[in-house]
């Protein structure tokens, strides 16, 4: 079984979004303790999780950490429109840009991500 999990929700929306963030982890926690191929990406508002996600004493950090391994990047055209460049290069998590929107430095392409036989889930 192969997964994309897509972040998309925005830190700074409260309860809610700390909801999907820790849904996200938890399901990318169960698919990799199965063996099964798992990829997490942070797009959108989704990309200021990095920052918050990093910090020891946030409640999902140590999900997170036993998951850090399956992020497979962070949306470059995403980081840059909302302000999380500079800690996703202090994080060392790659930018992805194989998708050359226009006007952008290049976001995930979820048509690939499909192609390659991804289930695709959004949080």
């Amino acid at each position: 079984m192969k997964a994309a999990i897509i972040v998309l929700s925005d830190p700074n929306s409260g309860e809610d979004a700390l909801g999907r963030v820790f849904n996200a982890l938890a399901a990318a926690y169960d698919f990799q303790q199965q063996g099964d191929d798992v990829s997490v990406l942070f797009q959108g508002a989704g990309t200021r999780w990095i920052s918050e996600l990093n910090k020891s004493d946030h409640p999902v950090h140590e999900l997170f950490d036993a998951v850090k391994d399956t992020v497979a990047g962070v949306s470059c055209g995403c980081a840059e429109v909302f302000g999380a460049t500079v800690e996703v290069e202090k994080s060392g998590f790659d930018f992805i840009k194989d998708n050359a929107v226009p006007g952008t430095k290049g976001l995930p392409s979820l048509r690939t991500l499909a192609a390659e036989g991804n289930t695709i889930l959004t949080f």
